[in-house]
């Protein structure tokens, strides 16, 4: 590929959204096809209670939700919506954290160069839809607890929109949206624990450090024994829940203890790899569509009701704040980022496929709904407003991505293909072989 011709004055810096090493591009598609299974599996379990709630049989609906189950004398008798909230996305959670440790620790982000863009652009992603947020909920009939809730990215509904609309996009978009999802994950559960932790019991916090540093000593130690591991793992769960602090924020500490790379400090799958490797299905084909079943249940009313929820100045913050504020952040923060360190788009790439991957990441489903529960309280009117405005702000995103990538599908094909090729048969592409990327 020929090199791009610099400008007078400007000094050549590394390249935004380049495709990186075979070794991450192969890993990285990898797990978008298990993130758009579970992505397709998130939309079918959201769609299903969304018409339930909204039929005769809606009774029905709220009763299962709200059916209580577990050990009262541990205080553990919780609906199952709130197990789906607090337990099943704690393993969501653990696997984001996994992911993250790996990207930083052995892929291609240990480089602070590549890893520069996607942790500023959700800073920006983040940051930009809370102001949005902020600003319609100012005055009188505003609410500010919700602020957070229009900052995360769903990564497997996301992917999973790309696979619906057959988009091919290129190894470095798909590397970028991935990872910024990841950090962005990280980012909301950091929220999470900070701004949305009502009460704190210090000693039962502290208590769960046991049970996260014996956790944290056997996989060090490559102890890998599910009947230790797991129920150390519910043990530390159980402590988070009843200091107060979500319990989801155990799934992070958790997987930040376990050891990415190998013993012998040979390439290949480390235990963070192997662990995420065999949980990933768990999260993406169950804890996410089963919490996205009895998180998206909501009456809406018909158009009346809808009309309601959206003159709702918290509802048009998160729907602004998800299809303006996402926009706006990511691509705002990586034109910055591309001014200062006078890096330039990859050769193939234009603004206009950095505003289509901003727009997708607007689809902010799976935390967005979690954080609404715990600023504004299940079952409450604003709740549901919530509910609405993250429906509808997600489907918006949905639009405007698929209208402006779609337009761009005959580029990433073509990319892709190049991308593909390999003349000689070895397994890997010829891309990765010629000098132009790391091999």
């Amino acid at each position: 590929m020929p090199d791009a011709v610099t400008p007078p004055g400007r000094r050549p810096g590394p390249p935004l959204f380049s495709r990186g090493t075979w070794l991450e591009s192969s890993r990285t598609a990898g797990i978008l096809r298990a993130e758009t299974t579970g992505g397709l599996l998130l939309i079918v379990a959201a769609a299903v209670a969304l018409v339930w709630a909204n039929t005769r049989w809606s009774d029905a609906y709220f009763d299962l939700r709200d059916y209580t189950i577990g050990p009262e004398a541990l205080h553990l008798d919780l609906t199952l919506g709130t197990w789906a909230a607090d337990g099943l996305l704690a393993i969501f959670f653990f696997v984001a954290g996994l992911e993250l440790k790996r990207e930083f620790v052995a892929g291609d982000l240990r480089d602070p160069r590549r890893a520069a863009l996607p942790v500023v652009a959700a800073i920006g992603g983040m940051a930009t839809p809370a102001i949005v947020y902020v600003l319609w909920n100012l005055g009188p009939n505003g609410d500010l607890n919700g602020w957070a809730i229009p900052t995360a990215t769903d990564i497997a509904f996301a992917v999973a929109i790309l696979a619906v609309i057959s988009t091919h996009l290129p190894t470095g978009l798909r590397t970028f949206l991935l990872t910024l999802a990841v950090v962005d994950d990280l980012l909301a559960i950091t929220i999470i624990a900070l701004f949305y932790t009502d009460h704190l019991t210090l000693g039962w916090l502290l208590l769960a450090v046991v049970p996260i540093g014996v956790f944290g000593f056997l996989v060090q130690h490559r102890i890998w024994s599910w009947w230790l591991l797991i129920p150390l793992a519910l043990l530390a769960w159980g402590c988070v829940h009843a200091s107060g602090v979500h319990a989801t924020v155990a799934g992070v500490t958790l997987a930040f203890t376990v050891p990415v790379l190998r013993r012998d400090g040979q390439e290949g799958r480390g235990l963070a790899e192997y662990l995420e490797h065999l949980v990933r299905p768990i999260s993406a084909g169950v804890a996410v569509p089963v919490f996205a079943f009895f998180a998206a249940g909501v009456t809406v009313g018909g158009l009346a009701g809808l009309r309601s929820a959206l003159t709702d100045p918290v509802a048009l913050g998160i729907v602004c704040g998800l299809v303006v504020g996402k926009t706006v952040g990511i691509t705002g923060s990586t034109w910055l980022l591309s001014t200062f360190t006078r890096a330039d788009l990859d050769d193939d790439l234009t603004w206009v496929d950095v505003i289509g991957m901003s727009m997708l990441a607007g689809i902010g489903f799976t935390v967005s709904l979690l954080i609404g529960e715990l600023a504004f309280g299940p079952d409450s009117a604003k709740d549901d407003h919530v509910k609405v405005a993250v429906l509808v702000g997600s489907l918006l995103a949905v639009v405007l991505a698929t209208a402006v990538l779609r337009a761009r599908n005959r580029v990433y094909r073509r990319l892709r293909e190049i991308e593909e090729r390999d003349s000689d048969l070895d397994g890997v592409p010829d891309v990765y072989q010629q000098g132009d990327d790391n091999p």
